[in-house]
């Protein structure tokens, strides 16, 4: 049986637990289809959050898997996690236990993804145990606001994380009715309006330049030239491809919606180099073994390349997504046709795009130089002798 190591860390100020084993393929495939595992690029591990009926059931996937949970050198940690499972089964009384297991099933039910339920199911979580042995059927609004406060000063949540609890909180106000909780008067924090990080196209050529391994340099390009999110480029198979219609077929994206992505001539003789080269089966991005290749390595060598472009941006692979659309929009590509290519659900999120846009700020000039142009006519030594001091 292979071993694998749990141990206790604090990550984004909430406790989680870290599973660790040496590196295998099968055992980390069979890891990430536990619900509400996560990957940790901080701390380079697989982790989930520190509730104690996860715990429970991450320990039964592990046993299920034929994987051996060892106990480190001078750390008697099983004992510690199986009584601190017990003691946490008596805190939430049978009542809120099988409300929450109940809550589970409601939330696969509706197809949520498993990062969505892994967080709807965590906020409810620690919600029934924040509210000790009141009855499920008696708590109200006032509960969840006096929870909600708690953990955004307690845990440093951000807006969005917020803004995810809340709706969390919706969903369970919906599957459990007999409770007393009125979601309506609960307050939903406004998004934050951050605009998104954009490379410039010399920026992307550079990128592209000092990745010299041949496979990463066909993902960064793709990334880039059809706009791909991550998710959707790791699950591209070979049959997604329409070189004549120059056309990719983007199937069971985000909110499960099917759509086209444009293929850019340019990438040809790259695409076609990589095939011969790699030979990939299903997949057109495969790990070594045959199977989905990892977003953590994406972003780990996309790291590596732009330390060696010398960008200092804080990029990620989404980032090549947005750069993609900011350029469309810059060439005159109208919003309707962006919005379809990047299978947006609203105009509105693709109008995001409209607000980091050179083409247009390029023509603004600031007054400071409208002044200076108008006044330089009649004294033009004296304005350059004022604005350079």
């Amino acid at each position: 049986m292979t071993a694998v190591s749990l141990e206790s860390f604090t990550h984004n100020s909430q406790h989680c637990i870290a599973i660790k084993f040496s590196y295998n393929f099968e055992i980390k495939e069979y890891i990430k289809k536990f619900n509400g595992v996560r990957w940790s690029k901080t701390h380079r591990t697989f982790y989930i959050y520190s509730s104690k009926l996860r715990l429970e059931e991450l320990k039964t996937h592990l046993i299920k898997g034929n994987l051996r949970i060892i106990t480190k050198k001078n750390n008697n940690y099983i004992s510690r996690i199986t009584k601190d499972v017990k003691i946490e089964l008596k805190s939430l009384n049978k009542e809120k236990t099988i409300v929450y297991r109940h809550y589970l099933e409601f939330l696969k039910g509706k197809r949520f993804s498993k990062s969505t339920i892994a967080s709807y199911s965590n906020f409810i979580l620690e919600f029934l145990r924040f509210t000790n042995q009141k009855p499920v059927n008696q708590l109200n609004e006032n509960d969840v606001r006096e929870y909600i406060e708690w953990a955004v000063s307690s845990l440093n949540y951000s807006v969005s994380t917020h803004r995810q609890m809340v709706s969390g909180f919706k969903h369970f106000a919906y599957f459990y009715p007999a409770c007393a909780i009125n979601i309506e008067k609960i307050y939903m924090p406004k998004k934050d309006r951050k605009l998104p990080v954009v490379l410039s196209i010399e920026e992307i050529l550079l990128l592209i330049q000092v990745t010299k391994n041949l496979k990463h340099r066909v993902i960064i390009t793709m990334l880039y030239s059809s706009g791909l999110r991550i998710s959707e480029l790791i699950n591209l198979k070979l049959s997604d491809f329409d070189f004549k219609r120059k056309q990719l077929h983007i199937q069971n994206s985000k909110g499960r919606k099917d759509r086209y992505a444009t293929i850019a001539e340019s990438t040809y003789p790259l695409i076609k180099n990589y095939y011969k080269t790699y030979k990939p089966n299903t997949y057109f991005i495969e790990n070594p073994k045959g199977g989905k290749y990892s977003p953590e390595s994406i972003r780990a060598f996309l790291k590596k390349s732009l330390k060696l472009s010398g960008i200092t941006k804080k990029v990620t692979p989404h980032t090549l997504r947005h750069s993609y659309a900011t350029h469309m929009l810059e060439q005159g590509i109208g919003i309707r046709h962006i919005q379809e290519l990047l299978g947006h659900s609203r105009p509105e999120t693709t109008m995001i795009y409209t607000h980091v846009t050179r083409k247009d700020l390029e023509l603004i000039k600031s007054p400071l130089d409208t002044a200076i142009n108008k006044l330089s006519l009649q004294d033009n030594s004296n304005m350059k002798n004022i604005i350079s001091g």
